[in-house]
């Protein structure tokens, strides 16, 4: 058996009436291969699983539609050379392939490493404030400055997500996109540029095929390959609900470190980072270097993170507003700036440019500035 043949029946395997991934495998380890199961009578299933009877007629009447649809997808792989990655072969996420509900099979494209080095997945809310989205993109830079191998996973979406993998293609190290959809298509489609990027140092990985919408329970499944594919999982800003606590809870489940940013209690982007905390779903960090240390990951890279100071080398303008600013986390309006101390609006504005050059500080909509 040629070995496109034995892929075309590892495709069709999930799509049979009544099996989907799980059993898929579990049928897959009882048969010895995929085409094996096709060849299995009615008496046979009877005999050797624990399905009933209609269950077993559905299976049995599915074989052809389930074929066919994989050979289009097999067209698919071939035609576009997508990776294939199958769940007993060595190039399959080995951290992934110890969960017990791992696909058995996924699709990829780009510089997959997701078997070297570190691995850690960022997850948080759609909608973060512009400290988390620094905090988010200041922890990757710093994990990338201090580890020599080390890969950010995310999914893609509006938010943290793609903060972390646009922060990740600025370090210079891997990242890996879990979208809730199949390799035919980029969702959002606003975040094209980043996934094409990620393809040069990472990559896109997915358990769906092509034409599959990006429909919601779709990404709802996909957290579970966020978490598992991972080391560990960092939620930066999450609400009280929402996608980031499913992905933690997984990666809890699959027995992952998973670590959480605190924030005010007042913040509703941070309630659900304070509720994984305050049930010790997820540890307490506020630092790249409070990962490592919790991870117990060699910090190979003899660089040190720069640490901004409000005092050092600065001339005493630029010192006293940094020093309101690192006090102000939503950040202050030039006019608030310049009534605090007492200096032209001019003189003010032209300081907080030079400090936005220097990375001391960003400027928000609206004349507003935060510090970094």
């Amino acid at each position: 058996m040629s070995n496109s043949e034995e892929l075309l029946y590892r495709i069709a395997l999930p799509l049979l009436e009544e099996v989907g991934q799980k059993r898929a495998k579990d049928l897959y380890i009882r048969f010895g291969s995929a085409k094996a199961v096709f060849s299995l009578n009615q008496n046979d299933f009877q005999q050797h699983t624990h399905l009933g009877h209609e269950s077993i007629v559905k299976l049995i009447n599915s074989k052809d539609k389930a074929l066919k649809r994989a050979s289009e997808e097999l067209a698919f792989i071939e035609r576009h050379k997508i990776e294939v990655y199958f769940f007993q072969e060595n190039n399959y996420p080995y951290r992934l392939r110890e969960c017990v509900d791992a696909p058995l099979l996924l699709y990829g494209k780009g510089n997959l490493a997701f078997n070297q080095g570190h691995l850690l997945s960022i997850v948080g809310t759609r909608m973060p404030t512009e400290k988390g989205k620094e905090l988010c993109r200041k922890t990757v830079l710093d994990l990338a400055a201090m580890l020599n191998k080390i890969t950010i996973v995310s999914g893609l979406a509006y938010g943290i997500d793609v903060t972390a993998h646009r922060a990740a293609l600025e370090a210079g190290i891997p990242t890996i996109i879990i979208p809730g959809h199949g390799l035919d298509r980029i969702y959002p489609a606003v975040h094209r540029k980043t996934a094409v990027e990620a393809l040069e140092n990472g990559g896109i990985l997915t358990e769906y095929m092509s034409g599959t919408q990006p429909d919601r329970q779709n990404f709802i499944a996909r957290n579970r390959i966020i978490a598992g594919i991972s080391d560990a999982t960092l939620v930066v800003e999450s609400k009280e609900q929402g996608g980031s606590l499913i992905t933690a809870d997984m990666a809890a489940s699959y027995s992952r470190d998973v670590f959480a940013f605190p924030g005010r209690p007042s913040d509703s982007c941070s309630k659900g980072c304070n509720i994984l905390i305050k049930n010790q779903k997820a540890a307490l960090v506020e630092s790249a270097q409070d990962i490592i240390m919790a991870m117990q990951w060699d910090a190979n890279k003899p660089k040190e993170i720069v640490q901004t100071s409000m005092f050092d080398d600065l001339p005493p303008l630029q010192a006293n507003l940094l020093e309101i600013l690192k006090k102000e986390e939503e950040g202050l309006h030039v006019n608030q700036l310049v009534m605090a101390l007492q200096k032209p609006y001019n003189e003010i504005i032209a300081e907080l440019l030079q400090m936005e050059f220097a990375g001391l500080v960003k400027a928000l909509p609206g004349e507003i500035y935060i510090s970094l």
